[in-house]
């Protein structure tokens, strides 16, 4: 890997090496939103795994799901067992993963966050997402990310 990217990515690296499961390293322009971020790295969009962090009250979590679905609400508030919910701020993710918005690993137990994947994104094959930076992102077995994520699977993906 050329550009290390940022110390998260360096991190995750690390975490995934140490594990010893296949991954790629992909570097490519910096993405803002998923729909770029399939596009410069030749992946379809379904096998992005989008991961955001939502506020539960006084608690964080981190949920991961397919790039071209929205979380339902309704669904995840069940899930969770809380009336509220809310996306952290960006000042929020940057003190709790060390990331900007659009950067995030799907790794929420790097961070000491719990994580909740949705059902459809635990299905693929293969992820790909942003790791750590929004130029260098990683792609692995779906599998691998589910088993050392520690992730919960559940439904709680929208159109």
């Amino acid at each position: 890997m050329t550009d290390p990217g940022t110390p998260v990515t360096a991190r995750l690296v690390r975490f995934l090496e140490d594990a010893g499961v296949p991954f790629q390293v992909i570097e490519h322009a910096p993405v803002r939103t998923s729909e770029e971020a399939a596009r410069v790295r030749g992946t379809a969009l379904e096998d992005g795994a989008k991961a955001l962090v939502v506020q539960t009250g006084d608690r964080a979590v981190h949920c991961v799901l397919p790039a071209h679905r929205r979380i339902d609400n309704a669904a995840l508030r069940g899930i969770l067992g809380t009336r509220t919910l809310r996306f952290a701020r960006s000042e929020e993710l940057l003190e709790l993963t060390g990331c900007v918005p659009g950067a995030v690993p799907p790794f929420g137990n790097l961070f000491d966050l719990p994580v909740f994947v949705d059902e459809e994104l635990a299905g693929r094959e293969a992820i790909v997402f942003n790791a750590g930076s929004n130029e260098v992102s990683i792609t692995m077995r779906a599998a691998d990310f589910l088993r050392l994520a520690g992730a919960t699977v559940c439904r709680f993906a929208g159109a």
